[in-house]
């Protein structure tokens, strides 16, 4: 939220408006038919609540401490016995709902890896463990903290955060994120629990979230059209190039515990399909940002300097870019790199050669998420740079009238008061730097200091104050 990538751009010629409307609104409208066609009538396959285990929120009163048992003797120990890894003790719990709401209850204290740490005025979450053998006799066990009151509060600051930094433009992103998330668990996911094809839900689903969040965030705008074109291409060429490249890597969506977790309770699903929806959807918000800010690029440098033709506009935000995806490369690989540190520093003690490690399963799906996801990105920026370079210049050619057009690069060398002539390459940077033509202003010379530049901030339709 740090930068506004949508300040106003000249109006748009009607001939390139209609160009750009009859391109989008179909694309919309086929995104639209085809959730429709998508969306999962039952809501997916529903748990059996009759085998969930009775989950109750209490507050810890009072903590017990012991000395903990010795444990017999086993092989792997090699030695005698030994203590319990603490703590040991017990846990008064005052119970806040379900059938004992009101009583204090006693249970053990939490051990084993990942145990939460228990202490007086916690509020924790209780679960009711019935007996197998005798269903009457039941006991309760603390499960974890209680973590309802800390996210709310998180989530109240990070909004707040946002709407005060980026006022309008940040309540907008927060509606955009919101509906992200509408469409990601009422569509996307009951789609594939219910059994669809992962990798067109995914697209169906990242197309439809892209349209949605772009104009709500950014504005019904020709800038925010090319970005929207721009996202869509760069999706299209990661699914493909995603296909191909699980295909080649014969990747099976098993490379992690959770997917093979999943595979027990949910057999239907195709992990082959969802590693590539899951690589669609991680790549479209680095994608967003990426085409919205060429798009902006060109639009700000041809209000900066309108004698840039359509070529050195393109070659210019291709610059820009370049740095861009720079950064942006190493920010994918150090995410997907975060999200799996456990398991990347669990292979670090494999004894095993690193070329054989680096072609496992796990590690060359992280390879190829990363890859295809960067391949995808850098084809943005000369897909979408492309795209906003010809908007611009039609739309500034069109608003020179049928006179000379306006950016054709043939910017004419100006006389300085000895008659030499200044090469044109001076001029453009000259303009650039002043935000005019010096001989513009005053012919035969410089500029008067004391006039202000007649292409600064605010003056040309650029809604930066003058400094």
């Amino acid at each position: 939220m740090g930068a506004d990538h949508t300040r106003p751009a000249p109006p748009t010629p009607p001939g390139v408006r209609r160009i750009l409307v009859a391109t989008v609104v179909p694309l919309f409208v086929i995104t639209v038919i085809a959730a429709v066609v998508l969306w999962p009538r039952d809501g997916g396959p529903q748990g059996d609540d009759s085998a969930a285990v009775p989950r109750y929120h209490g507050t810890v009163t009072r903590v017990v401490t012991e000395a903990c048992p010795p444990q017999p003797e086993t092989p792997q120990d090699g030695g005698g016995p030994g203590a319990q890894d603490g703590p040991c003790g017990t846990a008064t719990v005052r119970v806040e709902q379900g059938p004992d709401a009101g009583q204090q209850v006693e249970t053990p204290i939490p051990t084993g890896p990942g145990a939460p740490t228990v202490a007086v005025d916690d509020r924790i979450v209780l679960v009711e463990l019935t007996d197998p053998a005798d269903p009457t006799a039941s006991a309760y066990n603390i499960a974890e903290h209680q973590r309802g009151t800390p996210l709310v509060w998180l989530a109240v600051v990070f909004a707040l955060a946002i709407v005060a930094f980026g006022r309008w433009r940040g309540l907008a992103a927060l509606a955009g994120l919101a509906a992200s998330f509408a469409i990601l668990l009422t569509f996307v996911l009951p789609g594939i629990g219910a059994g669809g094809s992962p990798l067109l839900i995914a697209v169906v689903g990242s197309a439809l979230i892209m349209f949605v969040v772009l104009y709500l965030t950014h504005g019904v705008s020709a800038q925010t059209s090319v970005a929207v074109l721009g996202t869509l291409g760069s999706l299209v060429l990661t699914g493909v190039l995603g296909t191909l490249a699980t295909a080649a890597t014969h990747l099976t969506g098993y490379g992690s515990e959770d997917a093979t977790t999943l595979s027990m309770f949910r057999g239907d699903v195709d992990l082959h399909g969802l590693l590539l929806a899951g690589i669609i959807i991680g790549s479209l918000g680095v994608l967003d940002d990426v085409t919205v800010t060429q798009a902006a690029t060109v639009t700000e440098l041809a209000q900066a300097n309108p004698g840039l033709s359509r070529l050195q506009l393109y070659r210019a935000a291709t610059r820009v870019g370049r740095a861009h995806i720079a950064s942006t490369v190493n920010t994918i690989v150090l995410a997907y790199a975060g999200a799996s540190l456990p398991l990347l520093l669990l292979l670090t003690a494999d004894s095993r050669p690193v070329t054989e490690i680096l072609t496992t399963e796990f590690m060359a799906q992280e390879i190829v998420r990363s890859a295809v996801a960067t391949l995808g990105l850098i084809a943005a920026v000369p897909l979408t740079t492309g795209l906003a370079a010809v908007v611009t210049a039609a739309g500034r050619a069109a608003a020179a009238g049928p006179g000379r057009p306006a950016g054709d690069g043939d910017v004419p060398a100006s006389r300085t008061p000895g008659g030499d002539r200044r090469p044109a390459e001076r001029d453009l940077a000259l303009e650039a730097l002043s935000g005019g033509r010096p001989d513009d202003r005053f012919p035969g010379g410089p500029a008067r200091p004391t006039d202000p530049p007649a292409r600064w901030a605010g003056r040309e339709g650029s809604t930066d104050s003058t400094w």
